[in-house]
């Protein structure tokens, strides 16, 4: 019989702020940053209040599970769409802090002038974030969640307000006053989904429900899931991950958190992240995302987020239970888990093995999937033994820039994450690279499609990335240069034409042949107004002839042989000193000859 997937119901506005209150719904994201703009707050107050429409919330029932003495516990409903509307709500009319874009806690107060509430303007201005000219003003209610506390006085309130806006009619005032208060009688129309759908379901339903056509990650669900977990600290775990995070992009966020939590600082977890507030590593910033999955597929035989929702609701795969037991194991595994991402020997260790393959900047990663894969074969290797430590590194380089130039987690990611994950399993990190390399890597592949994947315009396509980290690895010096790598242009410096841009467009050239992979080379800036607009066999020729007067105009080679060196170093062709416009596209060809070579061979290094 086919699963009734959701029902609809109109619910108060009271009532659910009343069941958050009561911990009924869960509100996962409510210690996560509050995204709405203020004045989104004060114009859903403005609907509200008016009686128009503001759009369903969703709510996913967590499934009942089987305690271990045979009871049945039941479980909570999580808001999945709709946590800013609800959050707004809160900070408004219950007057609860919420945590801002700079992880701080405020109250988003909203004004309300009863006068305004009168008038025929469509675009009067009846309510208003609340700044200083509002608490100064006798006409305006600087903070309207004082007229929905439990202890509030209508009679007092407009007694006190006519007083001191003798203008105002007490009848009249009094109707507005009770109409400002009906919000909380609106009734706003939530989605219930079924406890039984999966999280693709899920995920599709909220998709077609979405204005906005905004889309849930999986890692949304498993944060929801783990923060409406209270029996195993699930917010505080949540927490961790969304602060580690955070903590990676903006290290003085530790401050932030010491003045913000106090309660977080005395739980096991900050002293695992707090490295992170001396740490300038911007090569590798995981998100929760990333944490998530590193954590699961290291620690779990799958790799399908999907399953860890699953596991974390109890779910026996076999009977389709739902368990505590596999409940509480669930959440032991993944906190584990966590705490070896977290890590900072492991994480150090991880990014030096990147980051000696070459891959020093975030300008050489594209492919977080790539990183995510790599990090998690970095700690089971670290975990199983298999290998000697100091081959660890060598094997995670190796798999990590296979990955990147096969486009190998690109398509269906966790389709493959679960495929490797299960293949090494059973047969190991070594056997199962090797297997890879023998049904991708051959000599068509170097000689074909690395070169064919060169033929394009893009500076952040993956296999031109691994060309340059093969010259960072590699310690290339650049272009006509004697004494600057390519390692300090990447990250100081731009991309530059070796056929220049405006040559070329003199020429007739179009931007999609101009900007060519097999045209870009990192050059001194210098280096690079000295040959401005000037032919290669012009500016190479003056190159090569102060290699015989000593008198340096282009570049700061003075030796033939050094010269040549660098010209292979960098995959030119040697013709260059007699291309012009004419032999652009011959240029392009050999270039990319060269580029892939130069590809395997540091492959075939590592």
């Amino acid at each position: 019989m086919e699963i009734e997937k959701y029902r609809t119901i109109s619910t108060q506005i009271s009532t659910i702020l009343g069941y958050i209150a009561g911990g009924d719904i869960a509100v996962p994201e409510i210690q996560r940053p509050f995204v709405w703009r203020k004045t989104q707050v004060r114009d859903l107050l403005d609907s509200l209040y008016k009686g128009f429409p503001t759009g369903y919330l969703i709510t996913w029932k967590n499934p009942d599970i089987r305690l271990r003495n045979g009871g049945i516990s039941s479980g909570k409903k999580i808001l999945i769409d709709g946590q800013q509307r609800v959050t707004a709500l809160m900070t408004a009319i219950s007057g609860i802090p919420i945590v801002n874009n700079n992880y701080s806690k405020e109250r988003i107060k909203i004004a309300f002038n009863p006068f305004e509430a009168f008038s025929n303007d469509p675009d009067s201005e009846i309510f208003a974030v609340q700044d200083s000219s509002h608490i100064r003003s006798k006409r305006w209610i600087a903070d309207i969640a004082e007229i929905f506390k439990n202890d509030f006085s209508v009679y007092s309130f407009i007694e006190e307000y006519c007083k001191n806006n003798p203008e105002m009619e007490k009848n009249k005032l009094d109707k507005i006053i009770t109409k400002l208060r009906a919000i909380e009688n609106r009734t706003i129309g939530v989605i219930e989904l079924d406890d039984k759908l999966s999280i693709d379901v899920v995920t599709d339903i909220f998709i077609r429900i979405n204005s906005k056509g905004t889309s849930l990650s999986q890692g949304d669900f498993v944060m929801s899931k783990i923060a409406s977990d209270e029996k195993y600290d699930g917010n505080n775990l949540r927490k961790a991950i969304d602060y580690y995070s955070h903590l990676s992009k903006i290290p003085s966020f530790h401050e932030t958190i010491l003045q913000e939590d106090q309660a977080f600082t005395n739980t096991e977890y900050f002293d695992k992240i707090t490295w992170l507030k001396d740490e300038t590593e911007d090569v590798f910033d995981p998100d929760y995302n990333d944490v998530i999955r590193v954590a699961f597929m290291h620690m779990f035989p799958r790799a399908k987020l999907s399953e860890l929702v699953s596991l974390l609701s109890g779910r026996d795969f076999n009977t389709r239970e739902y368990k505590e037991e596999i409940v509480s194991e669930t959440y032991g595994l993944l906190k584990k888990g966590v705490l070896n991402v977290f890590n900072e020997y492991n994480f150090k260790q991880f990014m030096l093995a990147i980051r000696s393959a070459g891959f020093v900047s975030k300008k050489l990663v594209n492919s977080k999937m790539a990183l995510d894969f790599a990090y998690t074969l970095y700690l089971r290797l670290i975990q199983s033994g298999e290998v000697p430590v100091s081959e660890v590194k060598r094997l995670v380089q190796k798999w990590y820039v296979l990955s990147v130039l096969t486009g190998r987690y690109s398509g269906s990611p966790e389709s493959v994450f679960a495929k490797d994950i299960r293949l090494i399993s059973e047969k190991g990190g070594v056997s199962t690279l090797k297997d890879i390399e023998a049904a991708e890597i051959s000599d068509n592949f170097w000689n074909t499609k690395v070169v064919q994947d060169l033929d394009a315009t893009s500076t952040i396509n993956p296999t031109y990335l691994v060309f340059l980290a093969a010259q960072v690895s590699m310690n290339d010096v650049s272009l006509l240069s004697n004494n600057i790598l390519v390692r300090e242009l990447i990250e100081n410096g731009d991309v530059h034409h070796i056929f220049p841009k405006e040559y070329l467009k003199s020429n007739g050239y179009e931007k999609s042949m101009y900007n060519q992979e097999g045209n870009y080379a990192f050059l001194d800036t210098q280096i690079n107004k000295a040959i401005g607009k000037l032919a290669p066999h012009v500016y190479f020729s003056e190159a090569k002839k102060q290699c015989e007067t000593g008198e340096i105009k282009i570049g700061s080679i003075t030796n033939y042989d050094q010269l040549i060196a660098n010209l292979q170093t960098n995959c030119v062709p040697l013709e260059v000193f007699e291309m012009d416009h004419t032999h652009y596209k011959e240029f392009l060809e050999e270039r990319r000859v060269l580029m892939a070579k130069k590809i395997r061979k540091y492959y075939e290094s590592l």
